[in-house]
């Protein structure tokens, strides 16, 4: 069973996301909130699999809650997914900085929805591509300031490889056979890459990609 905790500040929405999320039987919602504060408090006290989180809420926003949650060790296990929409590039940025797992947009549909909570809960990140093109294009807009170097420099050449398949939001699956090596090496290379960089999570990899350079929105380089 995956358990999960709801955060918007919208009744409606958080009705419609229990209703739609527990419709297969093989997920449960634990607790809801309204807001930021006390949907910390929740997943302090539930620790779920998976938070759905609002991005624009009262008391604590989304995205200072997703670092709150990043920050305390001993929610290493749980995983954050923002809700949002279309016209909040900036915020979806910030909020994977923060710690974030991935994002759904609100219009998501109902197969999406579970869809996505079983991946998150499974380890992977959740990079619709279409929002990831418009936030990525964020980051590359202001890649000249924020470039770092130094994150390449102390990669070999096939874990740049392997980040570049990332940030084009490949899977394990994906990057073995672009690459010609098994999905078990590919997760080994992941793995590698997310203790080398200092990541939480494969979304912020996907962040560090574009960020340093390694790739561009439209491919890698």
């Amino acid at each position: 069973m995956i358990r999960i905790v709801l955060v918007d500040d919208q009744e409606l929405v958080r009705t419609g996301l229990r209703t739609l999320a527990q419709h297969d039987g093989d997920i449960e919602v634990v607790a809801e909130a309204g807001d930021g504060r006390s949907g910390l408090a929740a997943v302090r006290q539930h620790r779920p699999d998976v938070v759905l989180m609002d991005i624009r809420m009262p008391r604590l926003d989304g995205i200072a809650a997703t670092r709150a949650v990043a920050a305390d060790p001993s929610l290493a296990a749980v995983r954050v997914v923002v809700l949002t929409t279309f016209d909040e590039d900036e915020n979806v940025l910030a909020a994977i900085r923060a710690g974030a797992a991935g994002y759904l947009l609100k219009d998501v549909t109902p197969a999406e929805l579970r869809s996505a909570i079983r991946v998150v809960a499974a380890g992977e990140a959740l990079l619709s591509p279409a929002v990831t093109r418009r936030v990525m294009a964020v980051v590359a807009d202001h890649a000249d300031s924020r470039t770092r170097p130094e994150l390449l420099e102390q990669l070999t050449e096939r874990e740049r490889e392997v980040l570049a398949r990332v940030g084009l939001g490949e899977s394990n699956d994906e990057i073995g056979a672009s690459l010609y090596i098994s999905p078990a090496t590919a997760r080994t290379y992941v793995s590698r890459l997310l203790t080398k960089l200092g990541a939480r999570d494969r979304s912020q990899l996907v962040v560090l990609a574009y960020e340093s350079g390694l790739v561009r929105p439209g491919g890698a380089r």
